[in-house]
Parts: C-alpha cells; sequence; structure tokens
C-alpha cells in the first residue's frame, strides 16, 4: 500500500515537472470582419492551429461590422484586426493610433455585375449601382472602378446600398439596381442566374488595402514579440494558399459555404494572384484612400500615407530568412 502511494506520488512529480518544462501558451485575440477569401489566411491559421505550434493560445473572433472591429481594437479587447484600410484610414484621421502592419489584398479582387441587357460599361451611365453600405471598401471600390472607367458615380450614376452578396442578387432580380460589385466565387454564380460579368475590376490594379492586420502604435510598444508571431502565422498561411490550390479550394468551401468547383476554382486564381509573398503594408494602398477623401476632408488632404503603415514588422521577418525559406529562394 505504502509502494502504491509512493509509485503515484513519484508519477504526479514527474507529470508536474513535464508541465512546468513545457512553454506558456501566451494569450492572443484576433478579429475579423467579411465573409470573403480576403480573410482566408486567417481561416486557415486556425485549420492548421498555426499559432498554437508557437506556444500561442489564440482567440479568433468573427465580427459582422468593421465599426464593431474597430471599437474591440481602441478598447484593447484584442490586440489585432483583420480588416480594410477604409477603418484604418477613417479611425487614424479621427485621432487613433492604429497602423497596418501586415499587408494581405492589395487591390480590389472585385467584378461588376450587371444585368444581361447591359453589354458595355457605358451603358452603366443612367443607371443604378449596389453596395453593402455606403462608405464600406465595396462602395469605394465600385466608385473607384467607375471614375478610372470613365463614368461619374456622383453624376452619371446612382449607388445605393443593398447589403452583402445574397441581397445583391436579389436586388439584381427585382430591378432595385442594374449594377453591383461583386467577387468571386459569387461571379460564377451570378453568370449561371444569367447576369453580366461586365468588368474585372482586379484588372485595374487600382492600389487599395482591401484587407490588412491592424493594430495600435501602443501595442507594438508593450506586445511586439507576439506580433512577430501573429506576422509568422499569416506569412505562413499565405504561403499555404498560394501552394496548396486543393486545400486553398477546400477551406474556401468551408467558410463561404460555395460548393461550385468552377467558382471555387475562379476564387482560387483572383485571390492567390494578389496575395503577397512579402507582405509589406506599402503606402500607395493608403494613398489611394486619402486621395478619395482629400476633397471633402482637409486632415486627409494633408496626411502622409507612410504614417498609416508599419513596415518594420514584415521587415524584420524578411531579413530573418524565414519568408527566403519557406518558398526555398
Amino acid at each position: 500500500m505504502t509502494k502504491g502511494f509512493m509509485l503515484t506520488g513519484l508519477v504526479l512529480i514527474a507529470l508536474l515537472g513535464i508541465a512546468d518544462s513545457l512553454p506558456a501558451q501566451e494569450k492572443l485575440r484576433l478579429a475579423w470582419a467579411g465573409v470573403s477569401p480576403t480573410n482566408s489566411p486567417i481561416w486557415v491559421i486556425q485549420d492548421r492551429k498555426l499559432l498554437q505550434k508557437m506556444a500561442v493560445d489564440p482567440e479568433i473572433i468573427a465580427i459582422s461590422a468593421s465599426p464593431t472591429v474597430l471599437q474591440a481594437l481602441l478598447a484593447n479587447e484584442i490586440v489585432a484586426a483583420s480588416i480594410s484600410v477604409t477603418t484604418l484610414v477613417s479611425s487614424r484621421l479621427a485621432g487613433a493610433d492604429t497602423v497596418m502592419i501586415l499587408g494581405v489584398v492589395p487591390t480590389f479582387v472585385d467584378h461588376i455585375i450587371s444585368v444581361a441587357n447591359i453589354t458595355r460599361v457605358e451603358d452603366l451611365k443612367g443607371k443604378s449601382g449596389g453596395v453593402n453600405r455606403l462608405g464600406s471598401t465595396s462602395d469605394l471600390g465600385l466608385r473607384l472602378a467607375l471614375r478610372r472607367l470613365g463614368i461619374d458615380p456622383e453624376k452619371d450614376a446612382k449607388i445605393i446600398p443593398v447589403g452583402g452578396n445574397p441581397e445583391r442578387f436579389a436586388a439584381l432580380s427585382k430591378g432595385l439596381v442594374q449594377f453591383v460589385i461583386m467577387p468571386e466565387p459569387f461571379v460564377t454564380e451570378a453568370e449561371k442566374l444569367g447576369f453580366k460579368n461586365l468588368t474585372n475590376i482586379g484588372s485595374l490594379h487600382i492600389p487599395f488595402w482591401w484587407n490588412g492586420i491592424l493594430t495600435r502604435e501602443s501595442i507594438i510598444k508593450t506586445r511586439r514579440p507576439l506580433l512577430m508571431k501573429l506576422m509568422r502565422a499569416m506569412v505562413q498561411a499565405i504561403h499555404i494558399l498560394k501552394t496548396d490550390k486543393e486545400y486553398a479550394k477546400a477551406i474556401f468551401k468551408k467558410n463561404l459555404g460555395v460548393s461550385d468547383p468552377e467558382g471555387l476554382e475562379r476564387a482560387y486564381k483572383d485571390y492567390t494572384a494578389v496575395f503577397p509573398e512579402v507582405p509589406y503594408p506599402t503606402p500607395d494602398g493608403v494613398k489611394t484612400m486619402l486621395d478619395d477623401l482629400a476633397p471633402r476632408n482637409p486632415k486627409a488632404a494633408s496626411a502622409d500615407p507612410k504614417s498609416f503603415v508599419d513596415m518594420n514588422l514584415v521587415a524584420e521577418l524578411e531579413s530573418s530568412g524565414f519568408i527566403k525559406q519557406l518558398y526555398k529562394r
């Protein structure tokens, strides 16, 4: 009996010793908004448990609206957010210390979808276009694209908020709008419903951070090592998406609820073509946003786009040789 107790005690001591030797799991709360392949690196981080492999215990939260994500970041409820430059610019111009530390999608990966009887871009004049919300990324993307195509979105067309992709399909079907902005894999679905894939906005190469990782300057100062682990996980996730097509399409299917093989294939091509191997959050993707706001906002007119980004974390990761080794170059 005594030997049994002694053996049990020794086992407990050994187990406690092992527990003490394990690295502590540091907490990381990250939020993302928008069910789109732009956030697929976050999905990969979750699915492959990339942060757990770096002794980080992540809590990754999906939030429906970007303003709510921003509120959580400013309240220090999260340490980083996967979100667009629109939120970055509006918050920083209002005095927040928000900053982009990694770029994910450097342009619009969208298409202009129209009713079937519109066959030319010029035919959009005098028509109504649908976006998610006024002031949202979809709204800005459609307006910028129309200007590049020679159509004044303020004078030649009417832009109205209709909601997400399902609501845009409904608005087109009911005749509430004659064109919308929409990404793959939903473009493929639109074509099968008889709508026209009028223009690939991505082909216009408008510099714009449709998605990136945002944090706060104060968080960089106090939790830089943790953010570096997030940077490493993001770069790994992007590499996985770019180099493992079948897995990437499977993760799109799982999170988007889309099973059409053609749509998933086209989404894979659209997004992996723009995901950067070395994801510097360059200021040109901020400047587009500031230039758009400048006529209406004096602060935007005088703002330096370089102050909205911090490229030091990606630079540190690149200089370590991690990215080169990952892509075996």
